[in-house]
C-alpha cells in the first residue's frame, strides 16, 4: 500500500475544453483527487508549472499551440530534476502517433473516453512513482540485485531506471541498444536484464536469443518491455527466452509483481 494517498495529489490538467476539463475533473474527484489546477495549452502549461509544481501533469494530445509532446519536451528540459509524471489522454490509437509518447516515460496514456478502472490504475502508477515501496525478495537483497537496463531511448531508461530505484534496486548499469548490452555482458555479470524490443544494430528479441545461448549468462532473467502490439511479433518474442513481458507504459506495481515472479518462483 503506497503511504501518498490519491487525496495527497496536486495535479495539473491541460485540456483546451472546458466541458473535457470538467468531466475528467469529475472523474478525478471521484477518485479522492481534490487539487487540480487547469491549462488550456501548452503557454499556458508552462506558466503555471513556473508558478508551482503538481505532483502530476495530465494532458490532452492536441492543443491550440502544439501538442503534448511539446510540453512534455519543455518538463525533460526544464524540470528534469524534479521528475514530474506525466499522463497523457487521447482518442489516437494509431501506435505510430503514440510511439514517442511511450517512449518518453509517461506513466500512463489513458483512452478517451477512459473507464474509471483505466484512470484508477494511472493514478495508482502515479503514487507508486512518488511513493516508493521496496521489493521483499527471500532469495536476493534488492540493494545488492545487478540489473542491467537496455534501452536505445535515454528518457525511457531513465522511467525504468527510477521505477527500479523506487524497488530499492541501487545496482544498475545501462546499454543503449543489444549490441552495446552485448559488449556490457563480456565485462559483467548480471541478475536481472531489462530490455527494450525495438532497438538499433540488435533488438531485444536478438539480445534475448543471443544471452540464451551463452554460457555465462544463459540463467539470467530476461525482462522485455516493448510498446509492440503486432501480436505475432509479441509471440516470436515469448520463444526467443525473455521471461516476462510487459508494456510500455508500464505499471510500476506490475514491474515489481513480475520481478519477484521471475526471481523468486522460477
Amino acid at each position: 500500500m503506497n503511504d501518498l494517498l490519491s487525496t495527497d495529489l496536486t495535479i495539473l490538467l491541460v485540456e483546451p475544453s472546458v466541458t473535457q476539463r470538467k468531466i475528467i475533473a469529475k472523474e478525478l474527484k471521484d477518485e479522492g483527487v481534490q487539487n487540480i489546477d487547469f491549462a488550456d495549452s501548452v503557454s499556458s502549461a508552462i506558466d503555471a508549472l513556473n508558478q508551482n509544481l503538481p505532483d502530476l501533469i495530465i494532458c490532452t494530445l492536441y492543443l491550440a499551440d502544439g501538442d503534448a509532446l511539446a510540453l512534455l519536451d519543455h518538463v525533460h528540459e526544464h524540470f528534469s530534476e524534479h521528475q514530474l509524471p506525466f499522463m497523457l489522454v487521447s482518442s489516437e490509437t494509431r501506435r505510430q502517433q503514440l510511439e514517442a509518447y511511450k517512449q518518453s516515460g509517461v506513466v500512463a496514456i489513458l483512452p478517451k473516453p477512459f473507464t474509471k478502472e483505466h484512470l484508477g490504475k494511472a493514478i495508482n502508477a502515479t503514487l507508486d512513482l512518488l511513493s516508493p515501496q521496496e521489493l521483499e525478495l527471500e532469495l536476493y537483497d534488492i540493494q545488492d540485485l545487478r540489473i542491467l537496463v537496455v534501452d536505445d531511448s535515454m528518457l525511457a531508461r531513465n522511467h525504468i531506471q527510477r521505477v527500479l530505484q523506487n524497488l530499492g534496486a541501487t545496482r544498475i548499469s545501462e546499454a543503449e541498444n543489444g549490441a552495446q548490452a552485448l559488449d556490457v555482458l563480456h565485462e559483467s555479470m548480471f541478475d536481472l536484464i531489462v530490455t527494450d524490443f525495438n532497438m538499433p544494430e540488435v533488438n531485444g528479441q536478438e539480445l534475448t536469443e543471443a544471452i540464451r545461448r551463452s554460457d555465462e549468462h544463459a540463467h539470467v532473467p530476461v525482462l522485455m518491455v516493448t510498446s509492440e502490439a503486432n501480436e505475432t511479433h509479441l509471440a516470436n518474442v515469448a520463444q526467443s527466452g525473455v521471461n516476462a513481458m510487459c508494456d510500455k507504459p508500464f505499471e510500476p506495481n506490475i514491474v515489481k509483481q513480475l520481478i519477484y515472479q521471475m526471481l523468486e518462483q522460477n
